[in-house]
């Protein structure tokens, strides 16, 4: 086999300028010809849009990101900046075992859709522009990320459902940070019904003791900090019972990064 200094045909496959070019001209080409035969559609709404992945005016105005003023832990949106520092009542009264959560977007109305066609409907496309999204609204929980992980389904749900949508986010958030994924870092040993009916007391008893650090990847977590995947944000139980499972198993610190959080007055039992 030729070595990378020896001149061997690898090599010369590898790093050949012309063929890298022409590589790119026929990915560009293949797009534009794919774009031709399936135009573009808006991910929201299936308006015409200029590229795979994006949502058309109209649809891209309705939806809140989050920005700046946060609270600095859990990343509930403020109407007034009062210092980068600065917690809601929530945190103030009981602080949550993750140490920041941040979400690209309110969970309202006009985003349930977008949440709702990736989680149920098998579609998958929008994994990529969800990642992008993701990346932007976590760029300071990624900077000081070792590893990302999503929150995980049984296994019984999982072969219902076929993917786990908070996988395919991590996945996607990995690609645009160059971050490492554990998709099983965290286990659901426990089978638990769903929590769209819960309150958040029924929800935190719901989920206590389900989740286990798979001990095939203990050392990624001993003393690393993990940043957690969700697709939504509600009570927090469920990311909360995660963090302290990874915090009981030796983690230096958990975040967490959610496509979407619902945004309203929260209260923490102690």
């Amino acid at each position: 086999m030729d070595s990378p200094d020896s001149g061997g045909g690898m090599a010369r496959m590898e790093f050949n300028p012309a063929r890298l070019a022409l590589a790119g001209a026929a990915r560009r080409y293949g797009r534009a010809a794919l774009d031709v035969l399936l135009p573009p559609q808006c991910m929201s709404c299936s308006a015409a849009v200029d590229a795979p992945g994006a949502l058309c005016a109209a649809c891209w105005s309705k939806i809140a990101f989050i920005a700046a003023p946060v609270c600095a832990c859990c990343g509930l949106p403020f109407e007034v900046d009062a210092g980068p520092e600065t917690l809601c009542g929530a945190c103030l009264a009981k602080r949550p075992r993750y140490r920041r959560a941040r979400a690209a977007f309110r969970y309202d109305a006009e985003s349930r859709r977008l949440v709702l066609m990736f989680k149920h409907a098998d579609r998958l496309d929008p994994a990529p522009t969800f990642g992008r999204w993701l990346a932007l609204a976590g760029a300071g929980l990624l900077a000081d990320a070792d590893v990302i992980a999503p929150i995980p389904l049984h296994r019984w749900r999982l072969l219902w459902r076929r993917y786990n949508q908070s996988a395919e986010l991590a996945r996607a958030v990995g690609r645009h940070s160059g971050k490492a994924v554990v998709p099983d870092l965290v286990v659901r040993h426990r089978r638990t019904p769903s929590q769209a009916d819960l309150n958040a007391r029924e929800r935190r008893l719901n989920v206590a003791g389900a989740f286990s650090v798979n001990p095939r990847h203990r050392a990624a977590v001993r003393d690393k900090t993990v940043l957690l995947i969700d697709d939504v944000l509600t009570t927090g139980a469920t990311v909360e019972a995660c963090a302290r499972t990874l915090l009981r198993a030796g983690a230096a610190a958990v975040d967490v990064l959610t496509l979407a959080r619902v945004v309203r007055p929260q209260v923490r039992m102690p």
